[in-house]
């Protein structure tokens, strides 16, 4: 199914493969039980929107210039009024038990490849987000993996993201160690070759209808899910 334009505004970039993440949170949270969320890394805010349009008191944070950037696309809804901004540095979020829901799309790799113990750092992004979290609370992520040879060997050849510590289902998993249950899903293997919008949405048809089933589950390079506080 071809992505909407709204989730086009949420998501912002290579869409259909990333918004199998969205579906699957949407489908997988008991969303009458949520109040209280953040999205960190929220750049334009997108996550801000999607969890504004179900009525949720949301908190759109980035690491700086968080209402700058994100409240253009909450005005074009009408839902600026519904969102409070916060710059927020992920590594030192200043809540504790707070939230039912935190949420992130691709931003670990980034906070972590201007250090260097980049592990650590994205280690210490999820303790954050678990200190944050109510009991119960679940964080909904979505992040760059490392994906396949060929995938690396792209990304080293012809962009400049080379710095940018993508990481492991494994390392994933370590992260997420101290919830109470976790549930991870990867997708997409050609959409992220595309280099526009146009060619990442025919690719990322060949992946729905042929290769997310066909190949390992390390040769994705989006790993996404639910993990539970």
């Amino acid at each position: 199914m071809p992505a909407t334009e709204t989730e086009k505004d949420i998501l912002q970039w290579d869409v259909n493969n990333w918004s199998t993440a969205l579906h699957y949170w949407n489908k997988n949270i008991n969303w009458q039980k949520v109040e209280t969320c953040l999205e960190i890394g929220g750049r334009e805010g997108g996550l801000s929107l999607w969890l504004a349009l179900k009525g949720k008191k949301v908190i759109s944070s980035d690491f700086e210039k968080s209402k700058i950037n994100a409240e253009p696309l909450h005005k074009k809804y009408k839902l600026e009024d519904k969102i409070q901004y916060q710059d927020i540095n992920a590594l030192e979020i200043p809540y504790e038990n707070h939230f039912d829901v935190i949420v992130f799309k691709s931003i670990v790799g980034g906070i972590a490849r201007n250090y260097d113990d980049g592990k650590q750092i994205q280690r210490q992004v999820f303790n954050q987000i678990y200190k944050a979290l109510k009991p119960g609370g679940k964080l909904l992520f979505a992040e760059n993996s490392v994906a396949s040879p060929l995938h690396r060997y792209f990304r080293k050849r012809f962009n400049n993201w080379v710095s940018w510590r993508y990481i492991t289902i494994d390392e994933c998993k370590e992260f997420l160690k101290d919830f109470s249950s976790i549930d991870l899903k990867t997708t997409g293997v050609l959409g992220g070759f595309g280099r526009n919008e146009r060619q990442k949405e025919l690719l990322s048809k060949a992946d729905k209808v042929i290769l997310n089933t066909l190949t390992p589950k390390n040769w994705k390079y989006i790993i996404y899910g639910i993990a539970e506080k």
